[in-house]
């Protein structure tokens, strides 16, 4: 069995997570499989939105049981590599030209909780649950820590990542965690309803969006504004807005 399925259709792909037996924990193999599909998808092609999910009951929750085994036994080295998977794949999904949608049902925890906030945006159903219950194992929600910061307040980011408590998707919804929450029965339709937005939309400019809300996360407001500028004077240069901006005047 495969740990991921992968199924394209026009302009979309349908990722799923495919351990439902193991609530789709996070292990090597995914990983490094989830990764290389971000790296290696091609801006040329005519791909314009990813849709991650999980097979079975759960999005994901977090890393395996073999995979926690190993700490305790490895040198630093050896846990320093194997933490370098996890960042790399999301350093792949922020970096990926195209915009990431995770879809969640059921719960997203620790890693998993990670891996939907990695993406650019999640919508879960109203029984979804999420929370980053490291510390209760005296372990440490490290790299997600990059990721809930940069989506809350420092306030909030403390409370969620030291207290290890589970957290429900209305709540997350309330935090700034997550963008949408719908009916179980409604979340695949209002999660396509999202995706087949960005399928019409023109994908370079998607993508320059992305990159450049990204890129200026960490400048100051002048660096921000220039790094703007430049992406501007960029992009108004190119045949999909030429195009864009003829169909615009021929509408007036």
């Amino acid at each position: 069995m495969t740990v991921l399925e992968i199924q394209k259709s026009g302009s979309r792909i349908d990722v799923r997570l495919n351990r439902p037996d193991k609530r789709n924990a996070l292990n090597s193999e995914i990983i490094k499989t989830l990764t290389e599909l971000f790296e290696n998808l091609d801006s040329d092609s005519g791909v314009k939105v990813i849709v991650l999910s999980g097979n079975g009951k759960d999005f994901s929750s977090g890393a395996d049981l073999e995979s926690v085994r190993k700490i305790a036994d490895s040198s630093f080295e050896d846990n320093l590599s194997d933490a370098s998977e996890l960042l790399r794949l999301f350093i792949a999904i922020r970096r990926c030209p195209v915009p990431v949608i995770a879809m969640v049902r059921g719960k997203a925890l620790a890693g998993g909780c990670g891996l939907a906030t990695a993406c650019d945006l999640v919508i879960a159903s109203d029984d979804a649950m999420f929370g980053y219950p490291e510390v209760n194992i005296g372990f440490v929600p490290a790299m997600v820590s990059a990721i809930t910061r940069r989506n809350l307040s420092e306030k909030r980011a403390f409370e969620l990542l030291t207290l290890g408590n589970l957290f429900d998707s209305r709540t997350a919804l309330e935090f700034g965690l997550i963008n949408k929450v719908v009916g179980s029965e409604d979340l695949e339709d209002a999660t396509t309803l999202i995706a087949e937005r960005f399928t019409k939309l023109p994908k370079g400019a998607v993508t320059s969006t992305k990159s450049l809300l990204y890129s200026i996360d960490g400048m100051g407001f002048e660096d921000s504004l220039k790094l703007g500028a430049e992406v501007n004077a960029k992009v108004r240069m190119t045949e999909e807005c030429k195009r864009g901006i003829e169909r615009f005047l021929k509408k007036d």
